[in-house]
This record gives structure tokens, sequence and C-alpha cells, in this order.
């Protein structure tokens, strides 16, 4: 039986060949909660009290969840096609005009191709356009021409950009709502399709440029963001069976970082201290936080999950997770392997 691109898969049996579509759009195995597109149906309300909320894509806005919008807004939605220095030029100029535009496209098309554009038409001038970009890092099987493993590292790097990294249904949801009452350019990572739900059970209320520490652990400390603190908190639970207890700090917005927070938690003695982020290990959180760490004069045992700085392979979303690192049983064993 052919998956659509919204269906989840099952969860893969120990010894059965792992295979889902390239283009998967869905983390969530069955009966795990999910909400379909967070981001479009949050863009959606948002926009029938706040006339100046626009949306824009360079043909993509099925795989962006942006065709919602589009639905319940014909009027206020601009099809820019295959071309995104365009895409970001046009929501230049609809910003200097006083609208709120949400330009949407791939991770890769937005960092390799229109970085010029952005930095020169809204970055330096400061505009509150606000790009909203799937696939980020390894969340596509489709290679390297898709694989957006490099996106934080380009746009770090750049002035006046926040930059987020939500990690679920309820984490796009609040954030989405946030960068639109946020001025300036923001740069947000999507989460597409049918999104996981997991920080409910922790009470999480999302804030621009505020980490929020899920759980307490005395053993080990995640620093995470995106999907990876999804992974963190399986992780956490599993590794309860070994009597390792891990704390999880959530730090969604990769720009500006919570200091505060980051350096107060790493502070606390005799934990390792575990970066986990779906990006490469060059030029993201990783090296965020272990710059930040130095700068304060912390400096626990410090360990870093991240994907390896190199073009990854094609193939099957879970086969590639287990791969390079990123999946909740390979950071189980690493950090196993650590502790002892």
């Amino acid at each position: 039986m052919k998956l659509s691109k919204f269906e989840p898969r099952r969860a893969v049996q120990a010894g059965e060949r792992k295979t889902t579509s390239a283009m998967i759009a869905s983390l969530a195995p069955d009966g795990m909660a999910a909400r379909n597109a967070p981001f479009g149906h949050t863009l959606v309300t948002l926009a029938r009290t706040r006339p100046e909320i626009v949306g824009l894509s360079a043909d993509l806005a099925k795989y962006t969840d942006l065709h919602v919008f589009a639905q319940a807004h014909p009027d206020r939605f601009y099809q820019m096609g295959m071309a995104e220095q365009v895409l970001m030029s046009a929501a230049a100029g609809l910003a200097r005009e006083g609208f709120t535009p949400f330009a949407t496209t791939y991770a890769v098309f937005a960092s390799r191709r229109a970085y010029d554009f952005i930095c020169m038409a809204i970055a330096e001038e400061n505009l509150n356009v606000k790009i909203v970009c799937a696939l980020p890092g390894l969340t596509t099987g489709y290679g390297p021409s898709h694989q957006a493993t490099e996106d934080l590292a380009i746009f770090r790097g750049m002035p006046n950009l926040t930059i987020i990294d939500p990690c679920d249904a309820l984490d796009t949801e609040q954030a989405t709502a946030a960068i639109a009452d946020h001025q300036g350019p923001v740069y947000m990572r999507l989460l597409r399709g049918r999104v996981p739900v997991v920080l409910d059970e922790y009470g999480y209320k999302f804030e621009i440029g505020k980490a929020r520490q899920l759980r307490a652990g005395n053993d080990v400390l995640f620093i995470s963001s995106g999907l990876m603190t999804m992974r963190a908190l399986e992780a956490a639970k599993a590794l309860e069976a070994d009597r390792i207890d891990c704390a999880v700090l959530h730090v969604p917005t990769i720009k500006p970082l919570d200091v505060e927070a980051i350096v107060d938690a790493a502070r606390m003695p005799g934990r390792l201290v575990v970066v986990a982020e779906n990006h490469s290990v060059i030029g993201g959180l990783g090296e965020a936080v272990g710059a930040l760490l130095l700068r304060e004069g912390v400096t626990p045992v410090f360990r870093h999950i991240g994907l390896p700085d190199e073009f990854l392979d094609a193939g099957a979303l879970p086969t590639l997770h287990d791969r390079y690192g990123i999946s909740t049983s390979a950071v189980v064993s690493r950090v196993r392997n650590w502790m002892e």
C-alpha cells in the first residue's frame, strides 16, 4: 500500500526493513498524539483579526502547510513560482507597505538560493518579514538537494535575524503567534503535515528568546532544539531503566540564545552536558552553546549530538536517523556509552 505524504508510519519492528516515503511529512508514528498543519491553521486564525498578515510561497504552499491559509484567505495569498529570490524581495516590498508577510519555502532554498536577498532586502532594513521553512535538517530522505543540514549555520551570522526551531505542534502554534507579534525579521524552521504533540504534558509556553526546562535530572543535561527535544525526552525516559537521571532544557530560540537559562543549567556540578540538534555539528546550536559556556567560564563535560559534516544519503528517514545518530535509540546508546 502506498502511503500518502501526510500518512504516518507505524513503528518499525526489530529486524524489519525500514521503508518510508523520502518526502514523509510526519514524524509521528501511529498512536502518537499529533495535529495537522499547525502552522497553517494558526496563521488562518491569526489572519481573521490581523488584516496585515499575508502569505507567499515559491510554488510549495502544499508542502509548507500554507495551502491552508491560501484556501481560507485567497485574496491575501501570493504564489511567486519557483523563484525564491523574487519571493523574498516581494515579501520585503509588502513589509515596507505595512503588511506582515509570511514567506514559505523549503529551508534549503531560503538559506542557499535566497541568502543575499534576505540579507540585503530584509535583514539589513530590519523589515517585518517572517520566513517559515519546511524540511529542516534531516526531515526528508531526498538527499543533499533538499536536506537543510546547514541552514542554522548560514543564518546565525546574519544581523537582525531571529531564529526559531520549534519542537512539536504546540511549539509551532505558539511560535507562529509570537513571531506574528514580533517586530523584525524571523527565520523559523517548520515541521509540517501531521506534527507530533509532546510538550502539552509539561505545561509548556513558548516565548521568543527563552529556553524552558522540561524535566529535571542529576546525571545528564540535554540542551536541545527542534525535533531533537522530542528525542531527548524519549531518551530520558528510556535511560531511567539504567538509573541515568536526565534533565531536558528545550531551546526553541537559536538566536538570541537564552544565556541565563543555559549557563545556570550547565553550572550544576556533576552533570554531563549533551547538546542535541537536527543540524550539522558545524555552526548550529552545539557550537553556539559551547562558545557561550567557554565565554562564561563554565566547563562541564560536554558532548554533542548532531549531523556529520558531510552531504547525507538519500533514503528512508528511520534508516537515516539511525545511521546519522539522531534516532532515539542512537541517542540512548551514545549517552549510555558516555556515562560508562
